[in-house]
């Protein structure tokens, strides 16, 4: 004996009706009142004040109604009007299961004012006027809450619903069945609409804040691998002279004990073996296919270049730099030129034409680097409208290794400054300034 497959139709109608049926009994997870994410908190009460309005002007008008036109009696009158008007204000927060209590309600009554005494002719039936109102406010509630597939199986059901009652007694139906269905659906799908363009902006905003938080990641990383490369420059150097000091100590130096000799050779191997992992190191950093530098790093005495090129670049900059400056850690003069070099390419990018002034001053134990630009002129469109910050990651950046501080913002004169404060003594980039 053999069972009979049903026809793929059948079946794919079967599972698409399971599957709305399931959408019924499956209500959203979220239980956070509608328009919790507005702004302002008069527009998160707006749900609230509604549906206690609706449900305080529905319950009595319900009741009377159902009693003196449709001549129900008061005890069912009154318990239908309850269960149609009060989970409004359940639905503020759960509107599929208020949906349940009042489509309940709904086929109770049609159900009871078709079997009682009163005449129906001439009146709204199986749904009453104040039924449809109460309905539709419930389905503004839905289309902000819940899934698609949801709202097509409410929409459906309250179709199915009527088209039953259209069919038990057509002499009482009036067709407001049938404009329940289209109003509902008309509902249903507007507010869906609104709901789903909200999210989307909200999850377009996240994903540019999420942009941009990964693109100032990107950037702080790839500032960290380029200042490293820099200080390998800076740092290979002195390792390269103790090196070459430490094996030539022997010869320079007449009359060394032996352990004098074998300590040298120590130092000259450490010393070794640290540019071999220096190398290493910096092999690392560019295999990202950057190339190696061959140029010696720029300092203080390349500063003069910056302010000239930034001046044949149509800015109006001016150069104080101290000539008693004294000896300049290599980091230190690396880094101030750096910085330099980004703030005057602020200025071009940002305020074209802007009156620029970099000073430079130092004392027994600072160094100071001051960048001060004006408004950009009045007929001049900068070159970028708007800006990341980006190039401020790399100045504190390189504050941070030396062990200095830095102050940027805006001027009230709509102008801009960068102030940047180094040590011209080795410290610990973790200790914090004693001024």
């Amino acid at each position: 004996m053999s069972t009979e497959e049903p026809p793929p139709r059948t079946a794919r109608a079967r599972e698409s009706l399971r599957s709305l049926v399931g959408a019924l009994r499956t209500p959203a997870v979220s239980t956070e009142p509608l328009l919790a994410d507005a702004a302002k908190r008069w527009q998160r009460l707006v749900p609230y004040v509604l549906a206690l309005g609706f449900a305080a002007a529905l319950l009595p008008t319900t009741t009377t109604v159902l009693v003196q036109d449709y001549q129900l009696a008061g005890g069912w009158a009154g318990a239908l009007a309850t269960a149609q008007a009060a989970p409004l204000l359940l639905a503020v927060t759960r509107p599929l299961q208020a949906w349940w209590i009042v489509f309940g309600a709904d086929i109770l009554g049609a159900v009871l004012l078709l079997t009682s005494a009163g005449d129906l002719d001439g009146r709204s039936w199986p749904w009453t006027p104040t039924a449809v109102v109460g309905y539709l406010l419930l389905m503004v509630c839905l289309g902000l809450r819940e899934p698609r597939r949801t709202l097509l199986a409410v929409w459906l059901a309250t179709g199915a619903a009527g088209l039953v009652f259209e069919l038990i007694s057509q002499r009482h139906s009036d067709g407001v069945h049938l404009l329940l269905f289209v109003l509902a659906g008309v509902v249903l799908l507007v507010t869906a609409a609104l709901r789903e363009r909200g999210d989307a902006q909200r999850r377009l905003v996240e994903q540019e804040t999420i942009s941009e938080v990964e693109r100032a990641q990107r950037t702080l990383l790839e500032e960290r691998a380029r200042i490293a490369r820099e200080l390998h420059d800076v740092v290979a150097h002195h390792m390269s002279v103790i090196t070459v000091q430490a094996d030539s100590a022997p010869y320079r130096i007449e009359g060394l004990p032996a352990a004098a000799h074998e300590e040298f050779s120590t130092i000259a191997a450490a010393a070794r073996e640290s540019l071999t992992e220096m190398r290493r190191l910096l092999a690392v950093l560019r295999s990202d296919g950057s190339t190696s530098e061959r140029t010696p790093q720029p300092g203080l005495s390349r500063v003069q270049q910056l302010v000239e090129a930034t001046v044949r670049a149509g800015v109006p900059a001016e150069l104080s730099l101290a000539a008693d400056l004294g000896p300049v850690p290599p980091s230190v003069d690396l880094s101030a030129y750096r910085i330099v070099q980004e703030a005057l390419s602020n200025v071009v990018r940002h305020a074209p034409e802007a009156p620029t002034r970099v000073s430079v001053t130092g004392d027994a134990h600072w160094l100071t680097v001051l960048v001060v630009n004006g408004p950009a002129t009045a007929r001049t469109s900068p070159l970028e409208t708007t800006g990341t910050g980006h190039g401020l990651i790399g100045m504190r950046e390189r504050v941070r290794l030396t062990g200095g501080t830095l102050d940027t913002g805006p001027l009230p004169d709509g102008g801009f400054r960068v102030a940047a404060r180094l040590p011209l003594t080795l410290v610990d980039p973790t200790a914090k300034d004693p001024s």
